[in-house]
């Protein structure tokens, strides 16, 4: 599906508004945001005492079409940390343009993780739409660990037969998804 809203833009009162919905609506005041990209959200199946809010239900936050990706706001523990989990993410191919790509994190920085928010994880197959992410949040001052999982290879001939898709990457991704999980939960007791 191909979204519309190659010209939104937003205003600092729609982050306000994001955020101050969000503040209403949790308790939890997360040290630890974390992105999953296809397939891998269900790390936020993991977090304890969840409050689980439906991107759509969130004002103004963008809606992810992509199989694969929820489209939930995961807030919980996770080995005893505060944490939220983004459940799907947004993507330049999905019609979004950058402010969209990276409204969570604008609105995020704001408010609701300017003091709070230690780290980001971000949890993608590829890099080819993590880089708005990072730069929004390095610029919020966060501090970034990227997990990348290579799920299929690149098919560089225009001619192949070869054709990259992405029941193939959910394939792999849920072969490995015990292993990310594993691997973020130990990190995370590091921070």
């Amino acid at each position: 599906t191909f979204v519309n809203i190659l010209s939104s833009t937003y205003s600092y009162e729609e982050y306000k508004e994001t955020a101050d919905w969000l503040l209403a609506h949790t308790e939890q005041r997360p040290k630890v945001a974390i992105i999953c990209g296809s397939g891998l959200g269900g790390l936020g199946e993991l977090l304890g005492d969840r409050n689980v809010f439906q991107y759509k239900d969130i004002p103004h936050f963008p809606t992810s079409t992509v199989p694969g990706h929820a489209g939930q706001l995961v807030f919980g523990k996770l080995q005893g940390r505060e944490c939220v989990c983004m459940q799907g993410r947004f993507h330049f191919y999905e019609g979004y343009n950058i402010q969209t790509v990276s409204y969570s994190h604008c609105c995020n920085c704001l408010v609701l993780f300017i003091r709070k928010a230690k780290t980001v994880f971000l949890l993608e197959m590829s890099c080819m739409s993590t880089v708005p992410e990072v730069l929004v949040a390095r610029h919020c001052g966060l501090r970034i660990l990227g997990l990348s999982l290579i799920t299929n290879k690149v098919v560089t001939e225009y001619d192949s037969t070869e054709r990259a898709n992405h029941e193939e990457v959910l394939k792999t991704t849920e072969r490995r998804t015990l292993d990310l999980q594993r691997l973020v939960s130990h990190l995370i007791t590091k921070i």
